[in-house]
């Protein structure tokens, strides 16, 4: 059981830190408990998309093989899609957990060129010059994925050769 020094100190260092607390930083203070609140949040719906599409996945495999056209290269392909999109939420979700758990902006910046490179290349996977209007448009479209794919590669080599100088 607690002594009366003991309380009133307790008393005595709660009223300094509520004098001392202005309501903007009050309410500052509650504004962050609820972003952690959402970003857990957002790293559970994250975790549930993941599970729901590795079973979509996996039911896509099974109905492919059961009609026999797992082999065909446009059902591969799109096997490679979901995969990729996987990929994705999985990056995104280790980026949501880094942001959460406040690690270094390094190791930020690296999950976002990650998702980055693998959203570009699932782009440039399931690409098809058909769904664009004109040969000019798809020309274009594939220029401009290849240009984000070269800045992202660079990004990525400058990244790493920075973080070995740090070492």
């Amino acid at each position: 059981m607690a002594t009366d020094e003991e309380d009133a100190e307790r008393q005595g260092t709660a009223e300094e830190v509520s004098s001392s607390d202005t309501f903007p930083e009050r309410l500052l203070g509650v504004s962050e408990s609820l972003i952690r609140y959402v970003e857990v949040v957002a790293a559970l719906v994250l975790v549930l998309l993941f599970a729901i599409g590795v079973f979509d996945l996996g039911l896509q495999i099974l109905q492919s093989a059961l009609r026999g056209n797992i082999t065909d290269p446009l059902v591969v392909v799109s096997f490679i899609d979901t995969a990729l999109l996987l990929f994705i939420i999985v990056e995104v979700y280790q980026t949501v957990v880094a942001y959460t758990q406040e690690s270094e902006t390094r190791r930020i910046v690296r999950l976002v060129i990650y998702t980055g490179v693998i959203a570009m290349v699932r782009k440039a996977i399931i690409f098809r010059t058909g769904e664009y209007g004109s040969e000019r448009a798809a020309l274009l479209a594939s220029v401009a994925y290849t240009l984000l794919i070269m800045g992202l590669a660079v990004l990525l080599i400058v990244e790493r050769q920075s973080g070995e100088k740090l070492l």
